[in-house]
């Protein structure tokens, strides 16, 4: 890509710590869920920053535009989870809205970051 590592994306350390504040969040959530919406929620945060690493690790802009649009579309399935979560009163309603704003702050990054990078794409 442009010479960065993909650690160095603030779009990937953003995702990497939402991952890391959702499985606090889920270890909350009632024994029952750990298989069920714990273990969703869980899937769809790591999906986010590994797409993102994983696109840029290709190399190719084209792939790395389409596994951007992999990791917005994981996000919108974590977003889903946590207001499911949040409906059903697992977990503490301040943590998840303040992780529910994060991902708005994720998706804004998500999707300059893809424009930015499909410009590119000849």
């Amino acid at each position: 890509m442009d010479g960065k590592n993909f650690r160095d994306l603030k779009v990937w350390q953003l995702g990497m710590q939402l991952a890391e504040d959702v499985y606090h969040l889920s270890q909350q959530f009632p024994k029952h869920e750990t298989y069920g919406l714990g273990s969703q929620i869980q899937r769809a945060a790591v999906s986010i920053p590994a797409n993102i690493a994983e696109g840029h690790a290709i190399g190719s802009t084209k792939d790395f535009a389409r596994f951007l649009g992999i990791a917005q579309g994981s996000l919108a399935e974590l977003e889903t989870h946590l207001m499911l979560a949040e409906r059903m009163k697992y977990g503490n309603p301040i943590e998840i809205g303040s992780i529910l704003s994060r991902c708005g702050e994720e998706a804004r990054m998500l999707r300059g970051l893809r424009k930015s990078v499909r410009s590119r794409i000849k």
